[in-house]
């Protein structure tokens, strides 16, 4: 079944079964239903390069995606582009990613919207004063940001979690167990997210009289191996921390692994709150020692993010919001207990 032969058995005109398949608000519903419903029967699916003519739409979101010699893998990454994947299927959406050089990734960001090949993107890894935003905003279509960036006014569309909130709510509770030596196992410092957790943690400390030590305090990638690392680093203070917050549940299973080797018992000796981003593959109730945790699904922040997007392709005039800053919620388990006399 092709278009042209769906076309005769509908009585309709193809643009018209195009716009429909493809949710154009011009279309009236009892005609879409009828569409959608024929072409199921049938087992019509659009020819690609034939819905661009028609409807002026790729049918594809995009990223430009920041390749460097010696860049891990990141689970992270991963999570958040499947939830995306999973909204773009549901939708007959395709997803575009372009690898750049970090040097230049506002002039791939320019080659791909100029391509023709995305419909919308959306920009990822924020910096303070990142300059791909302002680059973003004078270009034709539209982008969300995945995150903020400190030192720029809030004027453009993102999805963030109130990273700042949810480690100074983490850092107030290990107060209130009455922790005073306290160490972060962030992620990379020019990140946003890691900026505005850091200052969640000294703005918890500064106002019970504490400050965070440059000492008890690092940034690297979120790894297993860095985590296990910096804990173990952690274990040759003279005077070891009581209290641990980890970026995320990554980090938190080498710091784990590295608290364990030193015979201490978590939650006792020492307590630890993780950041848990809803890794399909690591949950904190499995740990041995349960971990608290703050959370907030990167699955699902894929899906938002995707979801917006085909939206602003699809029905510009949809109402969504154009910003929207989630809670991590803290999850109390086994991790965190009262500190040690």
């Amino acid at each position: 079944m092709n278009l042209k032969q769906l076309s005769e058995l509908l009585g309709l005109s193809q643009t018209t079964i195009s716009r429909a398949l493809n949710g154009y608000p011009e279309v009236n519903e009892e005609t879409r239903q009828r569409v959608l419903k024929a072409a199921e029967e049938t087992g019509y699916r659009p020819n690609r390069a034939a819905r661009r003519l028609a409807t002026g739409k790729a049918g594809s979101l995009g990223l430009v995606m920041p390749i460097s010699d010696g860049q891990s893998a990141d689970i992270h990454f991963a999570e958040f582009q499947s939830g995306l994947a999973d909204e773009c299927l549901k939708h007959e959406f395709h997803f575009v990613i372009m690898p750049a050089h970090p040097q230049k990734e506002e002039q791939a960001i320019r080659d791909l919207v100029n391509s023709g090949s995305v419909d919308a993107y959306y920009l990822a890894y924020m910096r303070a004063q990142d300059p791909r935003i302002e680059m973003a905003k004078s270009l034709a279509l539209p982008f969300i940001v995945h995150g903020r960036s400190l030192g720029i006014a809030e004027d453009y569309p993102f999805l963030d979690v109130d990273n700042e909130g949810a480690f100074r709510e983490a850092a107030n509770y290990l107060l209130q167990l009455s922790h005073r030596r306290f160490a972060l196992i962030n992620g990379p410092a020019d990140l946003d997210f890691a900026a505005r957790r850091r200052i969640g943690v000294e703005h918890a400390l500064a106002k019970a009289g504490l400050h965070l030590p440059d000492a008890s305090t690092s940034h690297t990638l979120m790894t297993d191996a860095n985590g296990y690392q910096q804990m173990a680093r952690l274990m040759q203070a003279k005077e070891r921390p009581t209290a641990v917050l980890c970026a995320s549940t990554v980090l938190a299973l080498g710091a784990v692994r590295a608290i364990r080797e030193a015979g201490l018992q978590l939650g006792r000796d020492i307590s630890l709150i993780a950041h848990d981003d809803d890794l399909m593959l690591l949950k904190p109730e499995h740990f041995s020692t349960p971990l608290t945790t703050t959370r907030s699904s990167l699955r699902e922040a894929g899906r938002r993010t995707a979801e917006r997007l085909i939206a602003a392709v699809t029905d510009p005039e949809a109402d969504l919001p154009r910003q929207e800053l989630w809670t991590a919620a803290l999850n109390i388990r086994a991790s965190t207990g009262p500190a040690p006399a």
